[in-house]
C-alpha cells in the first residue's frame, strides 16, 4: 500500500485538493476544485475544505494538510493575504479540523510549495539551504535547510531601498507598471542579490506563474548561487501540504 496523504490548497479564487502518493509526489486521483467562498472567512472556508474532503472516500487515518495564504504559528493564522481579515489571530487549524471532523495540519502556502520543490521538484536532493520564492501578487518564500522547513520566512517583506521587496519585484508589479523585461530584471537582481548576501543559500528556486517564462529573466541574473525555475507549479501547494501533514503524523 502506498504512503497516502491528502493536500488541500486554499487560494483567493479556489480551494483545491487531491490525494498524494508520498513516495512519488503524484496525485492518485483527479483534484477537486471548489470556488473560495466570499467573504472568505475562516468558518466559510473551513466548510469548503470539508466539502473538498468529502468528495473523496478517505480512510480516517490519512494525514490531511491544508495550505493558507497566511503566517501560521502553532495553528494560529497571524496574517491574511487574499482572504478575509478575520483570519488574523484566528485558531484556524482548530476551526478547520472541527469543520472536517478530523485533525488537519495547517501551513503557509509558500512553505508548502517549498517542500514540494525540495522533495519532488527543482531542489530534489539539494543539501544545505534552499530558498524558494514565488513571484505572484506578492512574493512568497520558503526556507528549507537539509530538507527541514524553517516556516513563515516572509522574505517578500524584506525592506529594500525603503520599500517592501514585493512592492517592487512581484510579478504583479511588472504588469501594473508595464515594465520591460530589462527593467524588471534589474529589480529582481537587487532582490536576489540582497537575499544572497543575507543568507548565502545553496540554491534559489523561483516559482509563481511567471516561472513559465523563466528563460526571459533567470539567465540574466548575476548571482553566485544557482537559480532555477520551479517544476511543480500549480500542484505544489497540494503536494507540499500532503507531504508536511505526513511528516507531522510520523513525528
Amino acid at each position: 500500500m502506498t504512503d497516502l496523504a491528502f493536500g488541500i490548497d486554499i487560494g483567493g479564487s479556489g480551494v483545491k485538493g487531491a490525494p498524494v502518493d508520498i513516495a512519488t509526489g503524484e496525485s492518485t486521483a483527479a483534484r477537486v476544485r471548489i470556488p473560495t467562498p466570499q467573504p472568505a472567512t475562516p468558518s466559510a472556508v473551513a466548510k469548503t475544505v470539508r466539502d473538498v474532503l468529502d468528495s473523496f472516500d478517505l480512510p480516517s487515518d490519512v494525514a490531511v494538510g491544508v495550505t493558507v495564504p497566511a503566517v501560521v504559528h502553532n495553528g494560529v493564522t497571524r496574517s491574511a493575504a487574499n482572504i478575509d481579515k478575520k483570519w488574523i489571530n484566528a485558531p484556524a487549524q482548530d476551526i478547520v479540523s472541527d469543520a472536517c471532523g478530523r485533525p488537519i495540519t495547517l501551513l503557509n502556502d509558500a512553505d508548502a510549495a517549498g517542500l514540494a520543490e525540495t522533495y519532488y521538484g527543482a531542489a530534489q536532493g539539494q543539501p544545505g539551504l534552499v530558498i524558494v520564492t514565488t513571484l505572484g501578487t506578492g512574493i512568497g518564500s520558503a526556507l528549507i535547510y537539509n530538507g527541514i522547513l524553517v516556516p513563515n520566512s516572509e522574505l517578500g517583506h524584506i525592506e529594500i531601498d525603503g520599500m517592501a521587496a514585493e512592492k517592487r519585484a512581484a510579478a504583479s508589479i511588472r504588469t501594473a507598471e508595464d515594465l520591460s523585461w530589462n527593467a524588471y530584471i534589474k529589480r529582481l537582481q537587487t532582490y536576489y542579490s540582497t537575499l544572497e548576501f543575507l543568507f548565502s543559500p545553496d540554491l534559489f528556486v523561483v516559482g509563481g506563474g511567471i516561472s513559465k517564462s523563466s528563460e526571459k529573466f533567470l539567465p540574466f541574473l548575476d548571482l553566485r548561487t544557482p537559480i532555477v525555475p520551479a517544476q511543480l507549479r500549480n500542484q505544489a501547494g497540494i503536494v507540499g501540504a500532503a507531504m508536511y501533514a505526513h511528516q507531522q503524523r510520523k513525528g
